[in-house]
């Protein structure tokens, strides 16, 4: 075999469709568009564009307010931290922060911290450094003899 005798299979490629050349190549006059005017011209975008009536977007009423500098965390439960140091990625008597998190795998990237909440179980006694946890998950870890100290210098939430 020489280089000269390889192909490629039988209709893999075909020729590019030249768009508009007279009624004889198929697609001529109007050029495979199907209709004529603003619909067949390019760079005309008429999305959400209803005839000359309101459109839907503007017909309906802005609501709402999105806060730019909201702190986005990520959230933990506290039968999540127990089903990892069952597994043995967390360490029971380690101080569990952001970084720990993420180097165990629970978490995959830091954002604005860690918030802890209540769904679950804990029977480990965890000491906790984070930004932020709801009043029950306070309470399940101090039930379970640990502790939860919230970041200072960080608006970790209303309660906690």
């Amino acid at each position: 075999m020489k280089l000269n005798d390889i192909s490629d299979n039988p209709g893999a490629s075909s020729n590019r469709k030249r768009v508009g050349r007279g009624i004889g190549s198929g697609t001529g006059k109007t050029g495979g568009r199907g209709v004529k005017g603003q619909k067949s011209r390019s760079g005309v975008a008429i999305k959400g564009f209803e005839g000359g009536q309101m459109p839907l977007h503007r017909r309906l009423p802005k609501r709402g307010f999105t806060n730019i500098f909201r702190k986005n965390y990520n959230v933990v439960s506290v039968g999540r931290i127990q089903e990892a140091i069952e597994a043995g990625k967390l360490q029971a008597d380690a101080v569990v922060d952001c970084a720990t998190l993420v180097a165990a795998g629970i978490v995959r990237r830091k954002k604005d911290g860690v918030r802890l909440l209540s769904d679950g179980e804990l029977s480990a006694s965890v000491k906790f450094e984070i930004e932020g946890a709801s009043k029950a998950a306070i309470a399940a870890v101090e039930k379970a003899g640990g502790s939860v100290t919230i970041k200072a210098g960080k608006a970790a939430s209303k309660d906690a």
